[in-house]
């Protein structure tokens, strides 16, 4: 089996054990487990995980030790927006609001930053890009509109914007965090998550409590921590050594689609044959938008995983 052959499959396995996410985090809400508590404990225990391989590490100790004041700052506010900021919006949201919509606005959320940089004068989109912005904007209408045809609280949609918002943010600080820095991507990683994740833990326990916490919410939470973000983060990185930025972002977009037929089978929501061709563009739109000419950067890290 050649080796691009083997990342492309990793790569699939990754995406499907990201988009499993979505349904172990709504059944650990619907046991009624504090939403902020519940994101700060799953990164925070994810964060311990990471530790020994970067403490116990010569070269990692020695990178840490080698960060100037303003590099610790940068990724403490880098792990305040992705995982203060977004991580406890999604779970707010994911609390108030079925899985599928939520999954379909956040998946926009290259679109906005698309749109971000090329307002700044960062970027300027190719051809295939606007088009792919029309597209997710025309599946995004398909799928909502008439209004009133989604349900949606008005708590859960303040909350799916603000995470849509806080995810466009930290695609882009993440990209320029990794563009200017030579920190290694590990340590970038397990700093950015200890702080953000420590810090929504802490704004967890003090605004709703501790929750009550069964077996199975320590088996849903150890797992979430375990293999849907210690490993896969592993093996994406390793994926992203063979394959180039389309092939990654196509196998990104992977994710929607996964993430509606596992909310059909294991949390009955059911869409419409409507909502699904919306899905669909959202997904091909969104993809398109992340192809760049140039075969650089892996795609960002994106809040639902």
């Amino acid at each position: 089996m050649s080796p691009r052959l083997i990342a492309v499959l990793q790569a699939v396995f990754v995406t499907f054990l990201w988009s499993t996410s979505w349904v172990l985090i709504k059944v650990g809400l619907q046991s009624d487990l504090p939403a902020l508590t519940f994101a700060g404990v799953r990164y925070s225990l994810a964060a311990l995980v990471l530790a020994p391989w970067v403490l116990l590490h010569p070269k990692m100790r020695a990178s840490m030790r080698g960060l100037s004041r303003r590099t610790w700052a940068r990724l403490a506010i880098y792990g305040l927006i992705l995982y203060t900021l977004t991580q406890g919006a999604l779970f707010l949201s994911l609390s108030l609001l079925p899985a599928n919509p939520v999954s379909l606005v956040l998946n926009l959320t290259p679109v906005l930053v698309a749109g971000v940089t090329t307002a700044l004068g960062r970027e300027q989109p190719a051809a295939h890009q606007w088009a792919g912005v029309a597209v997710a904007a025309i599946g995004t209408g398909i799928f909502f509109l008439p209004l009133g045809a989604v349900p949606f609280s008005t708590a859960g949609l303040l909350a799916l914007l603000f995470c849509l918002g806080a995810n466009a943010a930290s695609s882009l600080m993440g990209r320029a965090v990794n563009r200017q820095s030579v920190v290694p991507a590990l340590i970038v990683t397990f700093v950015s998550m200890a702080a953000g994740s420590f810090t929504l833990l802490a704004v967890g326990l003090a605004t709703q409590g501790a929750g009550t916490w069964t077996p199975q919410s320590w088996l849903i939470v150890a797992w979430l921590a375990l293999v849907n973000t210690a490993l896969t983060f592993t093996l994406w990185n390793r994926t992203l050594r063979t394959l180039t930025a389309v092939e990654s972002s196509i196998l990104n977009g992977l994710m929607l689609p996964q993430i509606v037929l596992l909310a059909f089978w294991f949390l009955g929501e059911t869409l419409t044959a409507r909502q699904v061709v919306g899905l669909l563009l959202v997904a091909a739109g969104t993809v398109a938008v992340q192809v760049q000419r140039r075969r650089s950067a892996p795609p960002e890290a994106i809040a639902f995983r």
